[in-house]
């Protein structure tokens, strides 16, 4: 595929999704780093040249310095993008991020994965007291959470103005963390968990990883699905979870696992199945064991059902672990 195609190449594309999301002009270097995100390596040279093309074909424009913006022709590009193209993108930054995180239970030390949502600073008192009882109830992998304000930087991304930027821990680092210590991690699907008296019950609703171009809970969020402040604050509700798969042979390994990542604050709401065995009404299969892992976002969904207005990105960038607070603490200091 070429620029006299139907439709741009994979990177190209990546340029012009950025452009999109971003809403404002953003320099060869910024694009760049987001690409690195992505799990896409383009040095800042190269994304002038991309930028240079997308310029004569009429999909982005020089905007100053400021740097590029996105043209309507350009936008047409990226909502009529082939979905086919870019399902797998999913399992892939999945799998990116598991090997790129480097966080180390024994010295605490290294990189997690996060998933960031921003609220604009007039609404973040009533987004921290909605988010409160999800993270009391363990409606999460972490209660760990990093908050940074207008100007400040998380991931080489800067935040808007007028708006908090709130990053919680993701489950891809759980892949990370158990590939570390030799135990492979099937992400299977991502999904609406029933709780019924405080606890997990079944799946009501599942998108998997490999069928789709977009995360699922964040689909689950802004499709108005989840009610985790009920499952929080009355113990029935659906929240959102992802159900991942480990050999049977490392059942053993892996519960030791989890209750060594409890002393780092991670593994909150991590249940497994038995080998073999279905586990959450989900077959898993021969000489596999069935894994479930509370959704990251589960926190700020509850701070969207109460009316703030946020926006959520799942596996947004990698952080460091001393960049990362208990959100009680966090939050007694707003």
């Amino acid at each position: 595929m070429g620029y006299n195609g139907a439709s741009l190449e994979r990177k190209t594309l990546a340029i012009l999704e950025i452009l999109q999301e971003a809403g404002e002009p953003l320099g060869a270097r910024a694009i760049s780093r987001e690409l690195a995100l992505r799990g896409v390596d383009l040095n800042e040279r190269t994304v002038r040249y991309h930028l240079l093309h997308l310029d004569e074909r009429g999909y982005t424009r020089l905007e100053g310095r400021s740097g590029r913006s996105l043209t309507e022709r350009g936008r047409e590009e990226v909502n009529n993008a082939l979905a086919v193209d870019r399902i797998g993108f999913v399992n892939a930054r999945i799998d990116d991020l598991a090997c790129r995180a480097d966080f180390d239970l024994s010295s605490h030390r290294g990189r997690l994965v996060v998933n960031m949502t921003y609220v604009p600073l007039e609404q973040e008192g009533r987004a921290v007291e909605a988010m409160r009882p999800a993270f009391e109830a363990g409606l999460c992998l972490s209660d760990l959470v990093l908050r940074a304000g207008p100007g400040e930087k998380v991931g080489g991304m800067e935040v808007p103005g007028g708006i908090a930027a709130w990053g919680t821990v993701c489950s891809v680092t759980l892949n990370s963390v158990f590939l570390r210590h030799g135990i492979p991690v099937e992400s299977s699907f991502g999904g609406l968990l029933e709780m019924r008296g405080g606890r997990p019950s079944r799946f009501n609703e599942i998108i998997t990883y490999s069928g789709s171009t977009l995360d699922p809970i964040e689909i689950f969020i802004k499709g108005k699905m989840t009610s985790v402040h009920a499952a929080a604050s009355g113990g029935a509700g659906r929240i959102c979870a992802s159900f991942r798969l480990i050999p049977a042979s490392a059942f053993d390994a892996a519960s030791a696992l989890l209750e060594e990542m409890k002393k780092s604050r991670l593994g909150e709401m991590v249940l497994l199945g038995r080998p073999g065995q279905p586990f959450m009404e989900v077959p898993s299969g021969r000489d596999r064991v069935g894994m479930l892992v509370a959704g990251g976002l589960n926190p700020p969904a509850a701070a969207e059902e109460l009316g703030v207005e946020t926006s959520s990105r799942a596996m947004a960038t990698l952080v460091e672990y001393s960049a990362l607070a208990p959100f009680a603490s966090l939050a007694r200091r707003l």
